[in-house]
Order: C-alpha cells, then sequence, then structure tokens
C-alpha cells in the first residue's frame, strides 16, 4: 500500500458518499457521527448495535481491556469467540488500543491455537467458556500454562468494562501509508503444515471492503447476510464494508439451513450471502417454502471463499429473485482482488467471479512459465493495495512470491478478452490420469447440473496403473438416487471427454465443508486413500 493507492480509496469512496478514514478506528467514529441511530449489527436473538451504541461499547471496552488486561498499542490478543455482537465490539475495542489482533476461527483446537498464539507471541487469548460442545476455557488455559507471558480472558457476552476517561489518547494515523503499521494478524488453515500467519494493516483490510462495496454497489439502506464465523477474514471485511457505507448486517451465532433464511427473509435482507454452502440452503428454503420469494426485497447474491456451480446462480435468479450471485475470488494473503459487480452481463455472473478490482495487477502464469495470453489457463498471480507484502515468517515468502513480487495464489484460472477471471481449480485440484490434465471443477459443475446430485466434490486418488484417477464424491438429493451408470451417462451425453469421466462414485451424506463454504478435499482424499469406499465405480 502506498500513498497514491491511498488517495485512490479516498477519492472512490467519497465519490459514493461513504465515510472512510485511515485508521479503523477513526472509521468508527466517523460513522458514529454521520449516522449514529443507524443499525450496524441486529442478531437473531434480537439484540442490537447502533452505530453510536457500537462505538460507545468500543469505547467502554477499551478501557476495560487497557485498565484490567494491560493492552494497549502494539499488545498481541488472540482471540476466538462466535459470531456476537461482543465480537464486533471486541474488534472496535482493539482497534481503539491500538493492539494487533489475530481473529481465530471456531474450528481451531489446540494444535492450531497453540502454535498461532507461541508465534504471533500473542499476550492475551479470549475464548468463550464453551461453545458447541466444545470447552475453549480448558484448552486456552492448558495452552497458557506451557507458555509464560500468555493470560486468559473468558468472555461469555460480557466484555471488560471501564470508564474510558481512563484510556490514552489513540494513535495517530501513520505519517504515510507504506508505515501503517501491522494492526491484524490472519491465518491460513493448516492441513498437513503449521498454519501461514498473514499480516494485514488497518488499510489493506480496508482497500479489500471498499472493493467488495463498490462492486456490490451497497446503499445504506441495504441489508446484508453475515452468516459465517465473523473472524473470518471476510467477516472483518463485512463489518467495514457496514462502517463505510452505513448499511446493516444480519449476524447469526450459527448458520441453521432452516431457521437462518426465515431470520433473513423476516428482517429485509437484500444481499444474500455469502457463498455456496449458504446459497444452496437459501434456494432448498425457497424450494420448501412455495409460495413467492422468500426474499421479497433481496438485490443480489454476494459469494465467495467457494467455487459456484453456474446453475446455482440461474436457479437462485429464477426462483427467489435479484440479480443472481455476485462473487469475488480472493485469499487470506489477498482479499477480493476479484469480484464481479450488480452490472455484469448474466453470463459473466454465472460463469466467472468478475474481474479485478480497482489497483490490482493480475497476470495468469502458464504451468511452464509463460505468461497466458486470454483464454489460456495458468496459476493466478497477485499484486495490489490489498495483498499482504510478506508472511509473519519470512521463511515462506520465497515460495509465495515470484521473482517479480507478484504472490502466488496456488489457484488455477483464465482471464477472457475483456478481463473476467474464471477459478479452474487448485494447482493440486488438476487431477493427472495417464499423463493427461483433468479439471476437477469441470466435471464438478457438470455433475452439479444433474437434478439429482445436491453437491459433489472431484478429487484425485492414487492409482497404480494411471497414476491418479477421478472420483466424485456426491451428496444426493432427497428422494432420488444416482449410481455410477448414470453418472457416466450422463456426464457422456454432456460431452464431457472420456478421459474425464471419474473412474469411482462415492455417495455421502454431505459433502464436508469448512465455515467458509470451502469443501474439504484433504478430508475426502485421506477417507477415500484408506479404503473407505462404497463405491461401485468401473471403467468409463
Amino acid at each position: 500500500m502506498n500513498d497514491e493507492a491511498l488517495a485512490a480509496m479516498e477519492r472512490r469512496a467519497a465519490a459514493r458518499g461513504w465515510v472512510f478514514a485511515p485508521t479503523l478506528w477513526q472509521l468508527i467514529e466517523a460513522r458514529a457521527a454521520a449516522t449514529p441511530d443507524a443499525v450496524l449489527a441486529h442478531e437473531d436473538t434480537g439484540r442490537e448495535l447502533t452505530f453510536a451504541s457500537y462505538r460507545d461499547a468500543c469505547l467502554r471496552a477499551a478501557a476495560g481491556l487497557f485498565a484490567h488486561h494491560g493492552v494497549t498499542a502494539g499488545t498481541g490478543v488472540s482471540w476466538e469467540l462466535p459470531t456476537w455482537n461482543e465480537s464486533l465490539v471486541l474488534v472496535g475495542a482493539l482497534c481503539r488500543l491500538g493492539a494487533r489482533q489475530n481473529p481465530l476461527i471456531p474450528i481451531y483446537r489446540h494444535r492450531e491455537v497453540g502454535f498461532i498464539t507461541a508465534q504471533s507471541e500473542a499476550a492475551l487469548l479470549v475464548v468463550p467458556t464453551e461453545y458447541r460442545g466444545f470447552d475453549f476455557e480448558a484448552m486456552a488455559r492448558e495452552i497458557a500454562a506451557a507458555r509464560p507471558g500468555l493470560s486468559v480472558l473468558v468472555v461469555d457476552r460480557d466484555l471488560p468494562d471501564a470508564d474510558p476517561d481512563v484510556l490514552p489518547p489513540p494513535a495517530p494515523a501513520a505519517a504515510s501509508a507504506e508505515g501503517a503499521p501491522v494492526r491484524w494478524l490472519f491465518y491460513t488453515s493448516g492441513t498437513t503444515a503449521d498454519p501461514k500467519g498473514a499480516p494485514h494493516t488497518d488499510l489493506t483490510v480496508t482497500a479489500a471492503a471498499l472493493a467488495m462495496a463498490e462492486c456490490l454497489d451497497i446503499r445504506h439502506d441495504d441489508v446484508s447476510a453475515l452468516v459465517f464465523p465473523f473472524t473470518h477474514i471476510g467477516g472483518i471485511g463485512w463489518l467495514i464494508a457496514s462502517l463505510l457505507t452505513g448499511c446493516t448486517l444480519l449476524t447469526t451465532e450459527a448458520f441453521d439451513p432452516s431457521e437462518t433464511p426465515a431470520f433473513l427473509a423476516g428482517n429485509g435482507v437484500t444481499l444474500a450471502g455469502s457463498g455456496t454452502p449458504f446459497h444452496l440452503a437459501y434456494l432448498a428454503a425457497q424450494r420448501a417454502a412455495g409460495d413467492g420469494p422468500i426474499f421479497r426485497e433481496v438485490r443480489s447474491y454476494p459469494g465467495g471463499g467457494a467455487p459456484k456451480p453456474p446453475q446455482l446462480h440461474h436457479d437462485l435468479k429464477a426462483e427467489i429473485g435479484g440479480v443472481g450471485i455476485v462473487s469475488g475470488y480472493g485469499l487470506t494473503e489477498a482479499p477480493i482482488v476479484v469480484m464481479a459487480t450488480t452490472e455484469d452481463p448474466d453470463r459473466k455472473l454465472a460463469e466467472t467471479e468478475g474481474r479485478p478490482t480497482p489497483g490490482v495487477d493480475l497476470k495468469v502464469v502458464t504451468l511452464d512459465g509463460r505468461v497466458a495470453g486470454p483464454g489460456e489457463e495458468g496459476e493466478i498471480r497477485l499484486k495490489g493495495a490489498q495483498v499482504i507484502s510478506g508472511y509473519l515468517d519470512p521463511s515462506l515468502d520465497a515460495e509465495a512470491f515470484d521473482d517479480q513480487g507478484y504472490f502466488r495464489s496456488g489457484d488455477l484460472g483464465i482471464v477472457d478478452a475483456e478481463g473476467f477471471v474464471t477459478i479452474t481449480g487448485r494447482l493440486k485440484d488438476v487431477i493427472i490420469r495417464h499423463g493427461e490434465n483433468i479439471s476437477a471443477k469441470e466435471v464438478e459443475d457438470l455433475l452439479y447440473e444433474h437434478p439429482a446430485v445436491a453437491d459433489v466434490a472431484v478429487i484425485g486418488l492414487p492409482d497404480p496403473k494411471t497414476g491418479e484417477r477421478a472420483c466424485a464424491v456426491v451428496a444426493v438429493a432427497e428422494g432420488q438416487s444416482f449410481d455410477f451408470a448414470t453418472m457416466g451417462a450422463y456426464l457422456r451425453g454432456r460431452g464431457l471427454r472420456v478421459n474425464a469421466v471419474p473412474e469411482q462414485l462415492e455417495v455421502v451424506d454431505a459433502v464436508p465443508r469448512n465455515p467458509a463454504g470451502k469443501i474439504l478435499k484433504h478430508t475426502l482424499r485421506d477417507r477415500f486413500t484408506q479404503g473407505d469406499s462404497t463405491s461401485d465405480g468401473g471403467k468409463p
């Protein structure tokens, strides 16, 4: 992030009549002054925060953290809370103090939390007593007992509280954008390796939120669904988008496929996010309801975090309304670097993730190292205001950045002649059978269009003869049936080359996804590599 990029962000926000500030605490104050009585957050419990009451709650919590727990500028604070109003307040309180905060997704357990708090040198770990049947307090105290200097704060809806008069003055904004301090540490999920710490400044996360707000054309009277874990970088992005635009967030502690759509419908949701598993639940709720659209005021379905089947876009638009899915692409290290807009053509909304957002420099590099031309597949590499300058562990940087300073995403994609980006898979999701490449996403998109398929993942499994074989893992729609012969005939009928037709079919109750909606393909590979199979597979 440089001063030129910062000035461009200020101009873009001003052009839309939004508030803007170079630090998140200044943004909180600016929004509270602009629309004090507007609602920032409405929980499914009925509890609300206006922008003014949010600012005031942040100040009292900041005072409590400062007076009772010694949190001040630069203090490392890791926190792992559900999506509560108090979680939003904790963010603001830590911003007021100038702490370096590290939100943790609530699926993290002893291994990840222990590693992260040690590497980030956290001085305070904030957890609930218990959440979804897991004893977070016991885990936190065990971790802290093994690491001197780490304290535990247990929060069950009640944050520390004190008179804001005890607070020191807020830290001023940095003299230049390049000098903005690291205020955030987000960690990527570790599967076979340790999680990677991605340092962000207030400006880098605001750059991503501003881009998203522009693409979605967010208005002050919009009502947006924040139904995934708030501690995800996307959750922080939505908080900032609300502060920029003045829109309202509808939040829920845990997504329920029946109750959450009803909650959103009852509160006039206009932006029904935020990814494929949630969109699938909305569509199922609509089909169960039958009479009229369940979301009568919906404008769009923000997406991201996981690939979308193109047919899902068409189904939502036709059966509930709005412009359909407006999706974005990014990573923890580089959030919202690509996004569609509400005015993009229908086909582009269905089949692509949109175009690079303002200021993003994106290139595609083929597997043999060439810069790809339009329509040519390769690895997506990135520069931009929202892209980290390096990992917390600098030993990871040599592999993460190319020799021109572009961040290597590890994702495969295509940019068409009009600049629209299609994500075709992960480098590791290319299935190589007899030396020929098979795109898992291509097969998944076709299978999803079959009426018996509710959800699907295609994975590569080791094969002694071919190197790898393609395995389709399918959750079958209620009342339907789906078998290997049906799959093969359908895919061949759709024109899929014989080499790409999966050689194995596994029917499961549900395709496993993480809280952000990404399919846990490593879990499926482990499961079916180890022989946990009910396959009726054969040759394609």
